[in-house]
Parts: structure tokens; C-alpha cells; sequence
């Protein structure tokens, strides 16, 4: 017997819900339902709230489990299937000739693309860099028709992903990264408080799948891909008040889709990529001294993983792996490196794996948003260190959402850029802390 949760959707959530069931992708149901992909995406993120699900696949089994799609079976003269199959009624207009020779093509490139990917990055040295690099139309930022606490702002002049951003006391940076499916230098800054972006000097290096810190009015970005692929061991650090960029001590060895943190003054790099593979190692860098050291490993090879620090320590959390995101969470504390007792330590992991999100830390709470990287997305999630427990809260992107850039600016988290099946320029912002102001009491 059918639920009667289904009253809670709305004929036009019905209705993309079926095209969801027939396995359309989000352009596709656009052109059918002659709307924006950007609104499909926020009909996507009603519907998975309203049925309880996190994935389209999900979406699908309670959708028939609940009679809210109408099931056709095969007339009784055609051929018995070997097997029962349920087929979905076709759509309202057939196919054109030259659209089956379309779709066939399609479908061929689709097992291609398919094949490619099982492959792995490991299999050729000619495709170690497909997995670092995106192709694709930028998309507009995001509609007014946001989650609670989320609102759009100033959208980025460049849109982009694989990029680092990074927060100083005069704003945000955002920097590097991939635009229109081109490896950029671009550096543009968010002024929070005007709602505008400015735009500084290019790097000088070229990169994407890079992170930035932030420490004693400087800029640091270490590593990254460049316009050829190829993996870079560069440090090249940025002067906003001067607006210059000039050269720091080479890393021990090239790095890229790392995690990146600070500690004490001192930058921390975790895993990533070295041109062949996906690493362990930890690389610690002190400007005062400009040298690098190698530190405790970390417990297995990642890359892409969100970095927050609270504490004193650093939480390193999902990642991909070159075949699978995951949901684990590392803590990390380099004041027991020497020790003889060991920096890592396990934290509770993500609700579900997560590739290229972001993290930052907000009071005394650590957001992830974003991930998704072969997974489906419909919520980000704050850690409580008090309660050692992960708690989801809205995304203003339901999907897929990696390789973004995320920074904590006084109470509120910004959620910059991004791939979700396209470059995005969106900003948007997430209201993390309210200030409360108490009336002063006159004796």
C-alpha cells in the first residue's frame, strides 16, 4: 500500500521524479521541463528532504515502493523477457531517426569514458592527469532559492575549480585553479564586508589542485598541476600588500590534490598525488627557517581529502583514493611528533564518503561541505568535538560538489566555486555563528 508521504510533493516534483526513475540527467530533464539545470538541482534537493533519501537511486525504490510511479509491463504478444524486468513509460516524444543514431554514439562514448575510468589513473602515464583535470561550461551562481542560512552573494569573476582559497584578515582569496577547462594563475579577492571581488597579479605558476594558508601576511600555495599535466614542487608565495608573488624553497618532492594546514606557524602537507600515485607522506614547512621536514605518515594514501584545524590539531577528513571516495577521519597532533607516542589518532568518520570537499572550522566546530566525487551529495556535515559526533546541515548544492574552496570569515562560512557537472562561480554564504547582544541592565 502506497504512503501517504507521496501528498508531500508537488505534481512538478512528481513529474521530475518520474524522468529521475527513467535514469535522465539533470540537462535532460531541464530540456524536458523547459527549466534551468540550477532549478532541477533545487527540485532534486526537495524531494530527497521530503522521501528521506540521499541518492537518486534511493529516490527511485521509495518512489516505487510508494506507488508514486506507474509501473508498464510488456503487452501480452511481445516476446517473455528471460527475466522480469519493469519498464517505464516512454517519453512524450519519440525519438527522431538522426536522435537514436545520437543516443547510440552517445552510449558507445559513455562505455569508453566507462573503461577509462576503471582504468585508474595508475594505468597510463598519458591519463595520469585526466583525473585533475575538468571539462565543462561554467555555470551561473546559484538561484535566490537557497537552504535557511545560506545566501548568494557576489558571484566569482572567474568560474572555476580545483582551486585554493583562503581567507586573511582583508578578505578572500581565491586562487589557481581550473577554468573552462583550462589551468589558470587567475587570483581574485572577496571583500566580505562590500560584497565585490578585486583581482590581484596572476601566479606566476600556473595551478590547479592546489591549497593556500595564509601566516604572517603572506600567502603560501605549494605544488599543484600545471598546464601540461605535469606535478609540480614549486612554493610560490603572495604579498597582498604589495601585490607581489616571489619564490619559496622548492618542495622535497612534486605534490598536488594534497591537504593542506597550519599549526603553530608552521604549514602542514598531507598526502596527495606525486605524478605516479597517491601518497602517505607528511611534509612540514617553517617559514622562519624555510626548510621542509618529513613527519609521521599518515594511516593510508590519500589525496583530495578537507582539512580544519581546532585545537591545536588537525582534522583530515574523506578523501579519494584514485578508485573510491572515503569517509574517514584522521586527527593529527604535531606537538606529539618525537614524542614516542603517535600524532594519529581515529575520529568518528563522515556519515557517507566525500572526495574533494572542503572543511573550515567555525568556533568550536569543524564543516565539511561539498564531496561527491563518483557519489551523490544531498547534505554537508559539522563535527561536534564536544559530543564526538558528525551533524548534517543544508547544502545550496545538492549533487555533485567537489574540488569547491570553503573559508571561515568572522561568523560565516564561504563556499567558493567548484564542479558540479560544470565550473561554477558561485559564493555563497553560510550564517555558522549568531551573535547575540544582551541590553545592559541600568541600577
Amino acid at each position: 500500500m502506497a504512503s501517504q508521504n507521496h501528498e508531500e510533493l508537488s505534481e512538478r516534483e512528481l513529474e521530475l521524479l518520474r524522468l529521475v526513475a527513467r535514469g535522465a540527467t539533470n540537462q535532460q530533464i531541464a530540456r524536458e521541463l523547459t527549466i534551468s539545470v540550477n532549478t532541477v538541482k533545487v527540485h532534486l534537493r526537495n524531494i530527497f528532504a521530503k522521501l528521506g533519501v540521499e541518492s537518486r537511486t534511493e529516490a527511485t525504490m521509495v518512489a516505487v515502493q510508494r506507488g508514486l510511479i506507474r509501473v508498464e509491463t510488456p503487452a501480452p504478444e511481445e516476446p517473455a523477457p528471460a527475466a522480469s524486468v519493469l519498464t517505464w513509460p516512454p517519453l512524450p516524444r519519440p525519438a527522431a531517426s538522426w536522435q537514436r543514431v545520437y543516443l547510440i554514439l552517445a552510449a558507445a562514448a559513455a562505455v569508453v569514458l566507462v573503461a577509462l575510468s576503471l582504468a585508474g589513473p595508475h594505468s597510463q602515464a598519458g591519463r595520469a592527469a585526466d583525473p585533475f583535470l575538468d571539462t565543462g561550461a561554467a555555470a551561473p551562481a546559484l538561484p535566490p532559492q537557497l537552504p535557511s542560512r545560506w545566501a548568494a552573494r557576489a558571484p566569482m569573476p572567474t568560474a572555476r575549480a580545483r582551486l585554493a582559497v583562503v581567507a586573511t584578515s582583508d578578505g578572500i582569496f581565491a586562487i589557481g585553479g581550473v577554468a573552462n577547462g583550462q589551468v589558470t594563475g587567475a587570483v581574485e579577492q572577496y571583500l566580505p564586508t562590500e560584497d565585490r571581488w578585486v583581482t590581484h597579479p596572476p601566479k606566476p605558476t600556473p595551478a590547479a589542485n592546489i591549497g593556500a594558508i595564509a601566516l604572517g601576511g603572506r600567502i603560501y600555495v605549494p605544488g599543484g598541476h600545471d598546464a601540461q599535466g605535469r606535478v609540480l614542487n614549486v612554493l610560490e608565495i603572495y604579498d597582498p600588500a604589495g601585490q607581489q608573488w616571489t619564490q619559496g624553497p622548492p618542495l622535497p618532492a612534486p605534490r598536488s590534490a594534497y591537504a593542506l594546514a597550519e599549526v603553530g606557524g608552521r604549514i602542514y602537507l598531507f598526502g596527495g598525488w606525486d605524478g605516479r600515485k597517491y601518497v602517505d607522506t607528511v611534509l612540514e614547512f617553517s617559514p622562519d627557517t624555510g626548510t621542509w621536514n618529513v613527519r609521521t605518515p599518515m594511516p593510508e594514501a590519500l589525496g583530495f581529502q578537507a582539512a580544519a584545524v581546532l585545537g591545536g590539531r588537525v582534522f583530515l577528513i574523506g578523501g579519494y583514493d584514485g578508485n573510491r571516495e572515503v569517509a574517514s577521519c584522521y586527527e593529527y597532533t604535531p606537538d606529539l611528533e618525537g614524542s614516542g607516542t603517535s600524532p594519529w589518532q581515529p575520529c568518528p568518520p563522515l556519515s557517507i564518503p566525500r572526495g574533494g570537499a572542503a572543511a573550515a572550522n567555525v568556533g568550536n566546530s569543524i564543516y565539511v561541505v561539498g564531496g561527491g566525487w563518483k557519489g551523490f551529495v544531498a547534505y554537508n556535515e559539522r563535527y561536534e568535538p564536544q559530543g564526538n559526533i558528525w551533524v548534517r546541515f543544508p547544502t545550496p548544492i545538492v549533487g555533485q560538489w567537489r574540488n569547491l574552496g570553503l573559508a571561515a570569515f568572522q561568523t560565516r562560512l564561504y563556499a567558493i566555486g567548484g564542479w558540479s557537472g560544470e565550473a561554477l562561480n558561485a559564493n555563497s554564504e553560510y550564517q555558522a555563528l549568531f551573535r547575540v547582544v544582551m541590553p545592559r541592565t541600568v541600577r
